[in-house]
């Protein structure tokens, strides 16, 4: 079978969009999100490289960062090799929040799919290794996703 990628791109865009609406926001952005997941996923970052990562401004993520401080989300340090260098780090709070939205995700998701045919959700269950080997396709071999 050939696959189809406008289709694909076009069906993951989708799914994107319905899995983004299936966690409440509980009063945070989609860029708050999405900057506590990258944290959780590269570990403590340059405010620079953040805002390369999340593709906005370094003065809208100095913004965003000065927001998810102040909500106890982030917290910014020092780094151990160059005090002059400062890093985000993912707080308690933050790993809170990314579990929580995620586990509203899963709770939700398994309501949708108890609505589909046994056929259709065994072929999702097949089709997630595929979906996770071709994101790891588009990860360096450092194991930090690609900006």
């Amino acid at each position: 079978m050939q696959l189809d990628a406008e289709s694909l791109a076009a069906s993951l865009e989708r799914v994107t969009q319905l899995v983004g609406r299936l966690a409440s926001t509980r009063g945070i952005s989609l860029a708050t999100a999405a900057t506590l997941r990258t944290l959780q996923r590269r570990g403590p970052c340059r405010l620079s490289e953040l805002a390369v990562h999340e593709g906005i401004t370094q003065p809208a993520m100095t913004q965003l960062v000065s927001r998810m401080e102040r909500d106890g989300y982030v917290e910014r340090r020092s780094c151990a090799d160059d005090a002059r260098v400062v890093l985000v780090h993912l707080t308690p709070a933050g790993e809170d929040l990314i579990r929580r939205r995620r586990d509203e995700r899963a709770r939700r998701l398994t309501e949708l799919a108890g609505r589909l045919a046994a056929d259709d959700r065994a072929a999702i269950a097949a089709a997630l290794p595929a979906l996770e080997r071709l994101i790891a396709a588009h990860t360096p071999r450092t194991g930090a996703p690609e900006a």
